[in-house]
């Protein structure tokens, strides 16, 4: 009520919504409705059928709508991605992402999450893999899944099974014909390991570090090039070649988000959609890229509760 009213009352001109997951689609239908821009936090919704409203109150809107996807901001990933639009990976054909990241105590902090993360079979918080994974595969989108777990072996202080099991796999097919592998763990006992990205193409391959808690690398994020290593089998520290291929401009956000004191997680999506907003272009992460994020995990929980069945991935473009 308070939102709402909030809303009706209050000279705002944009909104961002960092509210618990089941809130970030009605209230960033609401905020468009009244004629706001929006930044969502992730993912976009918690349904299909919230996804297709949350799509269509934005293309009646006119607004700005952005995802917040911060990871989709971090520089390996955004120089990966550069890297294959200028075709040094060939033909892209295979991603994986695996996301650990131990939430017990977190489910006992923000309660909603003991429902909406680890109460719901399947990839139920899958936006921060799978963000990446298709921004190195742009154009391209996932149109059919398939998930399966790994059992359940923890519980909460209750006594009660986690619904989510251990780890969960989904398969996804892409329109290409290429395939996206995600595993996620949130109840596993194990140290924090956050994300390992890789990807596989004809002319190159990529295999990220783990990030550590803080976001701190546990190594280095190794990359292979037909056309700049000189055998099969030296990698390059992708560290020593990422500036050639960051976008103009990174570097220096880079160095206002750290006058600011704010992470590249914090700073780059806020920057992104203010600069959608001011000079009237689509955000990095809109809509449609929003629901290509989101879409997958939510068929996922559907797949796993038929036993791993191969089922489609609607397009919001079509909605």
């Amino acid at each position: 009520d308070n939102y709402e009213a909030m809303l009706e009352r209050a000279e705002l001109d944009a909104v961002i919504v960092a509210t618990p997951m089941p809130l970030h689609a009605p209230q960033s239908i609401a905020a468009l409705r009244s004629g706001l821009h929006v930044l969502s936090e992730v993912p976009a919704a918690v349904g299909v059928a919230e996804c297709r409203a949350l799509a269509e109150a934005c293309r009646a809107s006119g607004r700005v709508y952005a995802m917040a996807e911060n990871f989709n901001f971090y520089r390996p990933n955004v120089a990966v991605a550069e890297m294959v639009r200028r075709g040094l990976f060939g033909t892209v054909y295979h991603a994986s992402a695996d996301y650990w990241d131990e939430y017990k105590a977190h489910n006992e902090v923000t309660p909603w999450r003991r429902l909406w993360q680890t109460g719901i079979n399947g990839i139920t918080y899958g936006t921060h893999s799978l963000g990446p994974l298709l921004l190195w595969m742009a154009g391209d989108r996932i149109v059919s899944v398939c998930c399966a777990g790994s059992g359940h072996h923890h519980r909460d202080p209750r006594g009660d099974y986690y619904e989510n099991e251990d780890a969960c796999v989904m398969l996804g097919r892409l329109r290409s014909g290429g395939l996206i592998v995600l595993r996620h763990d949130m109840t596993s006992d194990r140290p924090q390991a956050y994300h390992v990205n890789g990807l596989q193409g004809t002319d190159g391959c990529y295999e990220s570090s783990r990030l550590l808690k803080g976001y701190r690398p546990a190594g280095t994020n190794r990359i292979w090039l037909r056309s700049r290593c000189p055998d099969m089998e030296t990698w390059l520290d992708l560290a020593t070649i990422d500036e050639e291929f960051l976008p103009e401009g990174y570097i220096e956000q880079e160095r206002l988000a750290a006058e600011k004191g704010l992470a590249f997680y914090a700073y780059f999506p806020v920057a992104d959609w203010v600069e959608a907003i001011l000079h009237s272009r689509p955000p990095a992460i809109g809509i449609d890229e929003a629901l290509d994020m989101t879409l997958p995990g939510l068929v996922s929980q559907e797949s796993i509760a038929q036993g791993g069945a191969w089922l489609p991935v609607p397009d919001s473009r079509d909605w």
